[in-house]
């Protein structure tokens, strides 16, 4: 899409200052998603990570049981639309990634873990589409804060290499600062948790990362 017709869609929505909707707490956790002051729920000295790989459905779930994530939302991120909606994001024309946003403990989980979890449980060589899903809202990124962005790169590196010794081709995945972070609607969190039988096509290459 070319930067006028972004940059015109980000004009058409540059009023809307507030969320659609009120995103209540975790479904699983029962930890209000948000603080008191408006803010994202994060304790002190817990950090947080941010993941596109896919529907986030099904990305989601890769963290959300693991032993030191405190809380795991799903929402859109690297749009031009200022708290956008499903249907927007999916038009293809606001830019915006669907991702997974992890609340954790790096006293107990570390955020090289986290990164190793996200390598494994999807394919990052896809360009903008992850399996069936196809389009701009399902591409592969890490979306860094404070000091991750070294973290970030090895990683990817790393497996490149295990990759390409395994036959499969060059990853794809945007490595980029973590911009506004926008919940999905409230049917979206924890969806696979709501919805058991529900959709998931996400999955990984069967390489490890080690």
């Amino acid at each position: 899409m070319s930067d006028k017709k972004l940059e015109a869609i980000s004009k058409k929505f540059s009023t809307r200052k507030k969320p659609l909707f009120n995103v209540g707490k975790h479904f699983i956790k029962n930890i209000d998603f948000i603080d008191d002051d408006g803010s994202l729920n994060i304790p002190k000295d817990f950090s947080q990570a941010m993941f596109g790989m896919g529907c986030f459905w099904g990305a989601e779930k890769k963290f959300w049981s693991i032993d030191g994530v405190y809380l795991t939302c799903v929402g859109y991120t690297g749009g031009v639309v200022p708290y956008p909606s499903y249907e927007e994001v999916c038009s293809g024309l606001t830019g915006h990634n669907e991702v997974v946003n992890i609340i954790f403990d790096p006293s107990i989980i570390s955020y090289e873990k986290l990164l190793s979890i996200f390598w494994e449980s999807h394919n990052p060589t896809q360009g903008m589409r992850q399996g069936n899903d196809i389009g701009t809202q399902y591409r592969s990124g890490i979306y860094v804060y404070e000091d991750q962005l070294n973290k970030a790169k090895f990683s990817k590196d790393r497996y490149q290499n295990l990759l390409l010794k395994n036959g499969f081709g060059t990853i794809t995945t945007e490595i980029l600062d973590a911009e506004n972070f926008y919940f999905a609607e409230p049917y979206h969190q924890q969806y696979l948790a709501k919805n058991p039988n529900g959709y998931c096509g996400l999955g990984g290459l069967n390489i490890p990362y080690k």
